[in-house]
């Protein structure tokens, strides 16, 4: 398929919520086109793009597929995408490789949030949107409502290019060649007249031409101008279907190849060159003669193939035996295996040109996001990263027998190397592995990949919060070790203080002594004695924090005093004084954004003062929609989250960041002192 002209090009993501229909529309266009010679179902697991055992258990996409086909000598690269609203971030993570979105929503279930909200990060991204409605057979008496709904929610932007007739069995074209013909929706020529009124507003000749003139305009005059309009956002189509009759398939196909941009006429990919703050947006031409350039969108991890990485070809020409760069590597690797990709079916290939869309097998090192270049030159290319929704879901992992850590290891790398939306966190002091995500069911779908495909066991429970702690009053602290055995005793005398600091000063050692009290080669041992409480804590066993610890006086002994006594005496001293400094326990306080349904704001906000939360602030858009700012502690955080999934029927979302730590209310912090027993050395 690799090797088309670039204006014979058209990539194209069908992105939606599940259950929408978006995989047996492209099984049926798979079909249409010669692709395949019997289309599957998604019930029987039989489809192209659903082929991984656990979608055809589910009966739903969990991952991104790829395939291709062509209409009337247009190349047609097709990414199909996860519709559950968790693995949202699967379906947003390969928007960077095409130019249109095609936002399925289903005609018995209307427009929800979550395809609102891949709607408008397709916009954001600047991709050309298009809104399908399918599964319109059966559910015509919805549709008026359904494309009202879509025009006061997503703007009168969103205009029909086609309309359903005979209740959903037929699909009326509205703008190629306009039939007068009584359809389920509105009227054909007052349809047509919207759309064209909608595209001659950004060509003043056209609009002269149209309005003043009363000349008709063909659609091949219209093009350049219906381009700028889809490029802009300022049109939005919206096309009727369904997969399961056929309706409304042929006119999808025509749209594809004569609206659908290819990558000439979209937007140019934001691509910047530098490191960090100093990186400059730089312009990236869709030139063969160039030198080569791709972006890795999309890395599986196969344990019998290994590691392929779909490829989004930007510029130059991609052949086997080439020699490439991944990012400022200086390494060069060889292109060993070129791939087209259809489903889980793959085929060598010899080349790839700009604007194909390829893969790479067995080359480690190519990850999410990655730019495989030819020359030196573009060593510091990037293409600016999707943002994806943040993962806040987190689960701790041990592995169920001693002697797996290391498989377990490689099994979260791995998995965390195939979903950009999923994020790994090692937290040290809690000694703990913790893999965060969407939500629940992102997090079940990623441990069941794991153990299936990868044979990891483990057990998994709710991660620890990070409490610490610190001391609100001055103190004064005084220890002497001393340990005589049969030769040379330990002795060690040392006198400090402690201070409260404000909150996220951190930790600050200050050495006062004077007159050699204590020698300064000893000096470390007591800032190491101090620190080693620092860490494990004095009250609680979590760490201390924001304090200052003075040491102005000690004692030593010419023949007894080393390095390990006045670490013990270190320790002692510093556990005196914060056992007079009136200690507390700190937890973490994250700030959240929370949207919901505008009637929902009321039990939201209830439930969030029952999880010792505090609202911050509100924001209303309209009466459809709320959203709730507020300060939650970290440890009501799971249960409050399953809350709101429950109260906000799934349609609720949340985007959290640490915000600082405050003091537990004293009832937590008599119950963590309970189930800490400070050591016999202490």
């Amino acid at each position: 398929m690799a090797g088309k002209p670039i204006s014979e090009i058209r990539n194209i993501a069908f992105i939606g919520n599940a259950a929408s229909g978006k995989t047996t529309l492209v099984e049926q266009l798979l079909l249409r086109t010669g692709a395949i010679n019997n289309a599957g179902t998604v019930e029987q697991g039989n489809t192209v793009c659903d082929f991984d055992p656990m979608e055809k258990a589910s009966g739903h996409s969990l991952e991104p597929a790829l395939c291709h086909t062509t209409y009337n000598d247009i190349e047609l690269h097709i990414v199909d995408t996860p519709g559950y609203p968790e693995l949202h971030g699967r379906s947003l993570s390969v928007l960077t490789a095409v130019e249109s979105a095609f936002i399925v929503v289903a005609a018995n279930a209307g427009l929800d949030t979550a395809t609102e909200r891949l709607y408008q990060a397709a916009r954001d991204r600047g991709l050309d949107c298009f809104l399908v409605i399918n599964k319109i057979d059966g559910h015509a008496e919805q549709l008026p409502a359904l494309l009202h709904s879509i025009e006061q929610r997503l703007g009168k932007h969103c205009l029909p290019i086609n309309l359903p007739a005979y209740g959903g069995e037929q699909v009326i074209d509205c703008y190629f060649a306009p039939k007068k013909v009584a359809t389920d929706v509105g009227d054909v020529d007052a349809a047509h007249e919207a759309i064209i009124d909608q595209i001659v507003e950004l060509d003043e000749a056209l609009m002269s031409r149209y309005l003043e003139q009363g000349e008709t305009l063909t659609p091949e005059q219209l093009h350049d101008a219906f381009e700028q309009a889809l490029r802009e956002g300022h049109c939005v189509p919206v096309l009727f279907t369904s997969a399961r009759t056929g309706a409304g398939l042929d006119e999808m196909l025509t749209i594809f190849a004569e609206l659908a941009p290819n990558p000439i006429e979209a937007n140019p990919p934001l691509f910047l060159k530098g490191e960090g703050a100093q990186a400059k947006p730089i312009t990236v031409l869709p030139d063969k003669d160039k030198h080569a350039l791709a972006h890795v969108f999309h890395v599986s991890i196969d344990p019998y193939v290994g590691r392929i990485a779909w490829l989004r070809v930007h510029q130059g020409v991609f052949s086997t035996g080439q020699s490439l760069f991944i990012g400022d590597a200086r390494k060069p690797f060889k292109l060993a295996h070129l791939l087209d990709v259809q489903g889980k079916q793959t085929t060598e290939i010899p080349q790839a040109m700009p604007g194909d869309i390829v893969a790479i097998s067995k080359v480690d090192d190519l990850s999410y996001n990655a730019v495989v270049h030819d020359s030196h030159e573009e060593d510091h290319h990037h293409l600016q990263p999707m943002p994806l929704p943040s993962a806040q879901h987190g689960l701790a992992l041990t592995p169920l027998k001693h002697g797996d850590e290391a498989r377990l290891s490689d099994a979260l790398h791995k998995i965390t190397a195939e979903d950009p939306s999923l994020r790994l966190e090692h937290r040290r002091q809690q000694n703990e592995t913790v893999l965060h995500g969407i939500g629940e069911f992102h997090l079940k779908i990623a441990l069941e990949k794991m153990q299936q495909r990868f044979n990891a066991e483990f057990h998994t429970h709710t991660p620890s919060v990070a409490y610490r702690e610190t001391i609100t009053a001055h103190a004064e602290g005084h220890a002497r070790h001393k340990k005589q055995t049969g030769g040379a005793g330990q002795f060690g005398e040392v006198y400090l203080r402690v201070e409260p600091l404000p909150r996220g000063s951190g930790f600050e050692f200050v050495d006062k002594v004077v007159g050699g009290a204590i020698p300064f080669q000893f000096l470390p041992a007591v800032e190491k004695g101090v620190r080693e409480i620092c860490e494990t804590g004095a009250i609680a066993g979590y760490p201390l924090q924001d304090l200052r610890v003075i040491v102005y006086d000690g004692k030593h002994h010419s023949v007894d005093s080393k390095e390990v006594a006045f670490i013990a005496a270190g320790k002692k001293a510093m556990l005196d004084a914060i056992d007079k400094a009136k200690p507390v326990i700190l937890e973490p306080i994250a700030s959240l954004s929370i949207d919901i349904e505008g009637q929902k704001l009321g039990d939201i906000t209830s439930e969030l003062s029952s999880h010792r939360g505090m609202i911050t602030g509100t924001d209303s858009n309209g009466a459809e929609r709320s959203k709730v700012f507020a300060k939650l502690p970290m440890g009501e955080l799971p249960t409050f989250q399953l809350r709101l999934k429950s109260l906000s029927g799934g349609d609720g979302s949340l985007e959290l960041q640490f915000s600082h730590y405050d003091t537990v209310p004293p009832h937590l912090q008599q119950e963590l002192q309970k189930r800490y027993q400070r050591g016999e050395e202490d």
